[in-house]
């Protein structure tokens, strides 16, 4: 990179293969790799004047702006001051400089931020803390706990047993479960000794810099080995260490090069519907500015012909000019004089109107978040108004709809089910945060963040009720959670691999079956104070096929039994016969715990006879060495194991929404916004999330599932889907004559009877999005109401996103909280980030960013709806007054011998767009509203005009246009009619140039006045003071620069004097105001007043029934509680991943021992750093990491507020 931050080397050859060797930076910098340095930013010092000058005479208008200003230095073209554009493109220019220079800057120190991180890197034989852009590939660095990975690593060592280290990769695909990573043997060997790392010099060949996150191949020589390295030895950039007290790494790949900003898609150059649709606007007004010149200048043509010779007696020309060089001057005047209908200061009160709205966003308090201090931040001001035309939106799942939180919510133990609080009358209460809680003093190990609500299961637990006993014995045995204590009875910490059983384990804990520690042949816990230790005997692991997990343990009895908890479809079939009735039950209770979104799993188990399991044992043990087919065989000795169980229970776990999102996906619903899901979660838990949050319902005709492991059985299962949709669809759904970008045709959108989901996973995805399919994807996908996209990659997120801009002509909203979002954030029309739980740079890269998912109904639907509806209004109105403006000079040629002489005083023409009618536009654009907030939500319908494009378009521009056409028509023609052979009241004169130029004006001023009042829905005090404030300002103006005194000082630019108290004491004057701008209004009001009664728009009907209630309604009571039932179950431990069984058994998940543990219940000092209160139960989170716990008090929601009110007159 050059000191100009322009790339001035030769290219850099495609890199086909990376070479790299420890401890060399000689040898590595003859490579040109990138160093770890990280650059958004745009400009440097010495570039940004150049540059922006550049990119903004870009711009079809500044470049118009720019040329006029060259004709107007012309003296015998030009009838016009140069200030009279000089001052509005400096302006136009000098805002929108400050505007992109402030806006680097803040990319400038996000990058600095990030490039000036602290690392401690292995030079010289000497650990030193350099900053992250000095990291060059082949260092070795240390990397401590909670650090974040600075580059893309080579795991080396590590503190732990077997060089194991934790990550978790929120950063990356979203999820908070921690990872494994474990290093080669050989180098792990070298351990934390600096010497022995300085004396590395093992050389790595391995693929080149690429997007992959999930697979890696190359290999390591080293002291004339050859080692294959894969995907379980590397550490990427934007994961984080966790219980790891040090590893080090050598740097495989830095900066751009390393996969997570291979992953983060271009930037790219983000304008509004309205800013492509203006450029067109602007191309059609240049042809008809072009036709009109040319008209004139004929025009002239034929006056000097026919009239000029006798018009040279009285003033004879300088030089021999003939009528056609007289014409073509006449045409560039021309030019210059009618430039006014695309008036350089549009562009500059549409960057004060985005700015006043982003305002609006960054102070609206409802859209703050108190809990963690986040106000809302509109991060870019040149999309506003696109926020009100969202047709398509794509969310990410884990931290933007969910907390990533469970809560052990009810559980259902021998039929009986648990977790519900009634009243002494028995009626069901609902629970909220004053809700009293379980006291669970009696247990001392207890987790005291965990909350649950119904005491009779804990009565149950102390009176020993042997069922209860044997579920949450079982809860605390049956999974692969790891336990860890720093000091004897303090910080019982759990690591879990997924959410789910951390969920599970912790409830056992606090119920009195608390699990302590295990080994690779044993799992202890202590069960109601007292110390037990089971022997393990057999995992039997969880995979996607199975979803069920068992294991064999031996009591200190030495009673052998199995453990098993599973989807509740699989553990049913495997049940003994004798639990029929209780199964029945147990289903009631699944339905109801289902309904209400909870994710449930069935506990069973079974007695084992000791002979018998010698001998499944010994058969186990040949399988699991065998060659051929070991799979297979695997699971022929589970399912013989795992039959005629008996049913212990169910739980119910909820995956934490965030607050309210089931109410907005239900608003955004209402106002026709279709939501997509692209999660890198599994099937199970996106589909599950779908239904709680209401993105998915019961009541839908059919959910198509697409797992296809072909093309062709994807493309079958699409076209399946489509024709069950719409039996009849045809082949062709494209649009007549209707294209985007490169020719690519438009997509209709085909309407079907009912409402169907799609959940399509990841594998199923890539294929879909192959050329040869997506077209058939799209199809079906857009006949959903909603879409659920699974274990996708972060640039399948955006392949997504670029699929439905290719071929919808729709506007697209992209929202999440991970550095895995950001491509689909950078893709969207729209990016909103979250600043939730996995960082910053989701946020970083958005034009929008709040805290909470909520807030997005307010963005669009009160922010969003409002700025387009300010900005179309503004442009209807803008393009109105112009139009008149100009279309008066057009007349007035005709009467003045095409002579290109100005209709009004040239101070008129400086001073018209930016003071006579600047402040009055503005202000409507900046307040105006036709319902408040509290009606918008009400009527989400509302929003539905914007995504039609119905406020502003190609029509509404060319009605604006015909009725400027009519406006300077009377404008021109009353007064001409009327100053025709006039006389003042004392019998002089009054029809010179001078007075015929005050009266146009002003009756133009008067006439655009009332138009605004016309177009205005809510008037305020402010908008008063700018109108009758910009009328009197006229008036004072004109009378000053009419003065004799002005004339006296400088009588060539103030030559109208005396006409201003000359011709407005007259009369006549004002009654020629009154009828020009009453005929102005009245075609208008009469088309309005037809309109609403004939066909009335949804804003009418709302407007009207607004007015009838004169008030803002009252907040209507809360909703009550509905118990619904669902046939649909969650499956079990959604987010698990299979393997975790073989470490736990093997060893190499373990850490180092803790310290000794005594079988008594010491006191835990210090609460469990993993665990968190959330709502009804304890929350679990992976990471270790405080959650979000409810804040009381805390300002009341939009959705607390509103309520939807479909009216069936609307």
């Amino acid at each position: 990179m050059s000191f100009f931050g322009l790339d001035c080397v030769r290219k850099k050859e495609t890199e086909m293969e990376r070479k790299l060797r420890a401890n060399d930076r000689e040898y590595n910098l003859s490579f040109r790799y990138a160093t770890n340095a990280i650059k958004t930013s745009k400009y440097n010092f010495f570039t940004f004047l150049p540059l922006n000058l550049f990119e903004q005479f870009q711009r079809i208008a500044n470049a118009y702006f720019l040329f006029l200003l060259v004709l107007q230095v012309i003296p015998q073209i030009s009838s016009l001051s140069w200030f009279t554009t000089v001052v509005p493109l400096v302006l136009v220019l000098s805002v929108t400089a400050a505007k992109d220079a402030t806006d680097d800057i803040n990319r400038h120190r996000s990058d600095n931020q990030v490039n000036n991180r602290k690392a401690q890197v292995l030079i010289d034989r000497k650990l030193r803390s350099e900053k992250w852009m000095d990291v060059q590939v082949g260092d070795i660095i240390k990397l401590e706990n909670n650090q974040f990975v600075t580059a893309d690593l080579l795991l080396l060592s590590s503190s732990e047993p077997l060089n194991l280290v934790y990550i978790e990769t929120a950063e990356l695909d979203g999820e908070t479960n921690l990872k494994v990573r474990q290093a080669l043997p050989i180098t792990g060997d070298l351990g934390d000794n600096i010497e022995k790392l300085a004396d590395f010099n093992g050389e790595v060949r391995c693929e080149a810099p690429n997007n992959r996150l999930d697979r890696f191949t190359g290999t390591l020589t080293y002291a004339g080995q050859k080692y294959s390295l894969d995907n379980e030895k590397i550490l990427l950039r934007g994961c984080t260490l966790r219980n790891t007290e040090w590893c080090f790494g050598l740097v495989l790949f830095g900066g751009p090069e390393s996969k997570l900003m291979q992953n983060c898609g271009k930037s790219t150059f983000k304008r509004t519907s309205i800013d492509r649709l203006m450029n067109v606007l602007v191309l059609c007004i240049f042809g008809f500015l072009a036709f009109m010149c040319t008209i004139l200048a004929i025009g002239n043509w034929f006056w000097e012909i026919n009239e000029g010779s006798q018009f040279t007696v009285f003033l004879p020309r300088q030089d021999d000019t003939d009528a056609g060089f007289s014409a073509f001057l006449t045409f560039w005047s021309y030019v210059i004089i009618l430039n006014t209908v695309v008036p350089i200061s549009l562009y500059v009160s549409v960057e004060i109107i985005r700015l006043g709205n982003s305002f609006y966003i960054d102070w609206d308090r409802k859209m703050y978040h108190a809990h963690n201090d986040t106000p809302a931040e509109a991060r870019t001001t040149t999309l506003n108004e696109e926020l009100g035309q969202i047709k398509y939106i794509f969310s990410d799942k884990t931290g933007t709809l969910t907390q990533n939180i469970m809560t052990f919510n009810k559980c259902s133990i021998n039929g009986k089910s648990y977790g519900d609080v009634y009243d002494h009358q028995g009626q069901r209460l609902e629970i909220t945060e004053q809700t009293e809680t379980v006291d669970f003093s009696f247990n001392l190990l207890a987790d005291p963040r965990f909350r649950f609500h119904d005491h009779a299961l804990v009565e149950s637990v102390k009176l020993e009720n042997q069922e209860v006993h044997d579920f949450f014995r079982l809860l605390s045995l049956c999974h692969t959670v790891m336990a860890e204590e720093k000091k004897e009875g303090e910080s019982l910490l759990y690591q879990a691999q997924s959410p789910d059983e951390g969920a599970l384990v912790t409830a056992a804990r606090n119920f009195g079956f608390v699990f302590r520690s295990r080994t690779p042949d044993s799992v202890s816990i202590v069960e109601m104070g007292r110390q037990r230790s089971y022997e393990l005997l057999t995992i039997l692991d969880f995979n996607n096929v199975r979803k069920r997990m068992s294991v064999i343990v031996r009591s200190p009895e030495g009673k052998l039994s199995l453990y098993c908890k599973g989807a509740d479809t699989i553990i049913y079939e495997r049940l003994h016969k004798s639990c029929s009735k209780l199964m029945e039950v147990t289903t009631e209770h699944l339905n109801e715990f289902a309904g209400e979104g909870l994710r449930t799993l069935v506990l069973a188990y079974k007695d084992l006879d000791e002979e018998y399991f010698s001998e499944w044992k010994q058969r186990h043990h040949e399988a699991s060495t065998t060659l051929d087919d070991r799979e297979s065989q695997l699971d022929q000795l589970y399912e013989e194991i795992e039959k005629d169980l008996l049913l212990l229970g169910a739980t119910a776990i909820e995956d934490k929404l965030q607050d309210g999102v089931p109410q907005t996906i239900e608003q955004l619903s209402k106002a026709d916004i279709k939501m997509w899901v692209l999660t890198g979660d599994k099937q199970e838990t996106a589909e599950n999330i779908g239904y709680s949050c209401n993105l998915l319902r019961e009541e839908m005709n059919e959910i198509f599932i697409v797992s296809g492991n072909s093309p062709d059985d994807v493309q079958e299962e699409l076209r399946n889907a489509r024709t069950s949709m719409k039996p009849d669809s045809v082949d062709s759904v494209f649009l007549p004559g209707r294209s985007l970008v490169k020719g690519v045709k438009v997509m209709t959108d085909e309407v079907v009877n009912g409402e169907y989901g799609l959940v399509i996973n990841g594998h199923s995805l890539a294929y879909a999005l192959e050329r040869s399919m997506e077209l058939e994807f799209l199809r079906t996908a857009c006949m959903c109401k909603a879409v659920i996209c699974c274990r996708v990659t972060p640039l399948q997120k955006a392949q997504v996103v670029e699929l439905v801009k290719k071929y919808k002509q729709v506007v697209t909203l992209a929202i999440g909280d991970g550095a895995n979002d950001v491509s689909m954030i950078k893709a969207a029309h729209i990016g909103v980030g979250i600043s939730g739980q996995e960082g910053m740079q989701a946020v970083l890269s958005s034009d929008f960013s709040f805290a909470q998912f909520r807030f997005l109904q307010r963005l669009l639907l009160v922010h969003g709806r409002w700025s387009y509806l300010r900005m179309c209004k503004f442009l209807r109105y803008f393009f109105y007054k112009n139009f008149t403006f100009t279309f008066i000079h057009f007349w007035y040629a005709f009467f003045c011998g095409f002579s290109a002489q100005t209709v009004y005083d040239e101070w008129f023409i400086t001073l018209y767009n930016l003071v006579y009618t600047a402040l009055p536009v503005l202000g409507m654009s900046l307040f105006d509203q036709d319902v408040d907030d509290v009606w918008s939500f009400q009527h989400p319908q509302l929003y539905v005009p914007g995504q039609l494009n119905l406020y502003f378009s190609k029509k509404a521009f060319f009605k604006c246009a015909l009725h400027s056409g009519y406006s300077s028509l009377v404008l021109f023609f009353i007064p001409y009619a009327a100053m025709h052979n006039t006389v003042r009241d004392d019998g002089k004169d009054v029809a010179d140039y001078q007075s015929f130029a005050l009266l146009t004006q002003t009756c133009l001023l008067f006439a655009v006045s009332i138009q605004l009042g016309l177009e205005m829905s809510y008037w305020t005090a402010v908008n008063t003071i700018f109108v009758l404030g910009s009328l009197l300002m006229y008036f004072a103006v004109t009378f000053t620069m009419y003065s004799n005194g002005m004339f006296l000082m400088l009588p060539s630019a103030f030559p109208f004097i005396g006409t201003a108290r000359n011709s407005l004491n007259q009369p006549n004057v004002w009654l020629t105001i009154l009828i020009t701008s009453t005929l102005c209004i009245l075609p208008v009001v009469t088309y309005r007043f037809l309109l609403i009664q004939l066909c009335p728009t949804i804003n009418d009907k709302v407007m009207f029934k607004v007015r009838q209630t004169k008030a803002t309604p009252a907040p209507p009571p809360r909703r009550t509680h509905i118990r619904r039932t669902s046939t649909r179950r969650s499956g079990y431990a959604f987010s698990h991943a299979q393997g975790y069984g073989d470490l736990v058994t093997s060893g190499r998940f373990l850490r180092r021992p803790a310290v000794s543990r005594s079988s008594g219940l010491a006191h835990t000092g210090r609460t469990t750093m993993g665990f968190s209160p959330m709502g009804r139960s304890a929350g679990y989170s992976p990471t270790g990491r405080p959650q979000n716990a409810r804040v009381q008090d805390v300002e009341v929601t939009s959705l607390q507020m509103y309520r939807t009110i479909r009216d069936p007159s609307l």
